[in-house]
């Protein structure tokens, strides 16, 4: 089973979440909205055609069987409280389990705050709607992966053998409310109370001349069975050159899991088999089947496509992997 474990969804009523008028006004969603070809602005119409864009394109996206569409918790402040001038996007657990619930190829990828008084009781209510990982995207969401706060949440995802996809490095498409929680060092606490963490973007930046986390995951990848990372977004050009080192890397390659970060539009890059190839690449329509077809003339393996499937517990994940994620 092939799944892209990291795709998002945008929300746009108050039932299902909200988007910010600050990331409205933002370049970068004015680009995707504009290139998705989305002629609503807002509101349930447009929630409606996001979500229908959505579907089509998770259909579309052969070979994928599935794909792990993200809530999104809002971001909370340090006593716990949700801080809803800092939360720009945020996309509830309920409305990515109903859409899950409405079409066979979403999987829920559920999003808990770990601030949060319920947090517990949340992830507990999400497992039981069917969630196949947990979510966070620190520097967004105001949380730091090494706070104590974070440990209840950590055992209860070892004891329902939940996954962690976890943001590791930088962030273009969102603001910044904590920019000092980007290293995946900060993961190791998860690690060490049994959870399986998914570094997504493999601490790679997003911005030129702002710092790398790539050695530091490379470092927790041959340090920590049960580090992986994955290739989401690696195909934009500020992202991309992690590529050389995480493909010679034998230790890190066995370590890698598929994911797309649609709609973060997929920039195809050279080494995926020079001009020709690039042409072709850049002729498919569909952005999540155009991640695939990029990743597949980089030569990743069949067990690359099917370490998330392994990872998340479904049908037709790689028994050699199984075997290392089984706590």
């Amino acid at each position: 089973m092939i799944v892209d474990c990291h795709v998002h969804a945008v929300t746009d009523t108050p039932a299902h979440g909200r988007l910010s008028g600050r990331l409205r006004k933002k370049l970068t969603f004015r680009f995707l909205r504009w290139r998705l070809v989305v002629k609503h602005r807002q509101g349930e119409a447009f929630e409606r055609e996001a979500e229908a864009i959505l579907l089509r394109t998770i259909e579309g996206a052969e070979p994928l069987d599935a794909a792990v569409v993200l809530a999104l918790d809002a971001a909370h402040d340090e006593a716990g409280n949700r801080d809803e001038a800092n939360t720009h996007l945020h996309v509830t657990n309920d409305y990515v389990a109903d859409l899950a619930a409405r079409h066979p190829k979403v999987l829920l990828g559920a999003s808990v705050h770990p601030y949060r008084k319920d947090a517990l009781a949340e992830l507990e209510r999400c497992v039981a709607r069917g969630a196949v990982l947990l979510k966070w995207l620190p520097p967004v969401q105001n949380l730091n992966p090494a706070d104590p706060r974070c440990f209840p949440l950590y055992e209860a995802l070892a004891h329902h053998r939940l996954p962690l996809l976890c943001h590791t490095g930088g962030e273009q498409s969102l603001p910044y409310v904590n920019a000092g929680v980007r290293d995946p060092v900060l993961l190791v606490p998860a690690l060490e109370r049994g959870v399986t963490v998914i570094a997504a973007h493999c601490g790679t930046r997003s911005r030129l001349f702002e710092r790398s986390y790539l050695p530091a995951f490379v470092r927790l990848a041959h340090e920590h069975e049960h580090f992986y990372g994955d290739t989401s977004a690696l195909n934009v050009p500020t992202r991309s050159y992690a590529f050389k080192t995480i493909l010679r890397d034998e230790v890190v390659r066995r370590k890698l899991v598929h994911g797309s970060d649609w709609p973060i539009l997929c920039l195809p890059t050279w080494r995926a088999g020079g001009l020709r190839s690039l042409r072709l690449l850049f002729g498919e329509k569909n952005w999540m089947r155009r991640d695939v077809l990029t990743k597949q003339r980089l030569g990743l393996d069949a067990e690359y496509w099917h370490r998330a499937a392994t990872l998340l517990r479904l049908p037709g994940g790689s028994r050699s992997d199984r075997g290392r994620s089984t706590s």
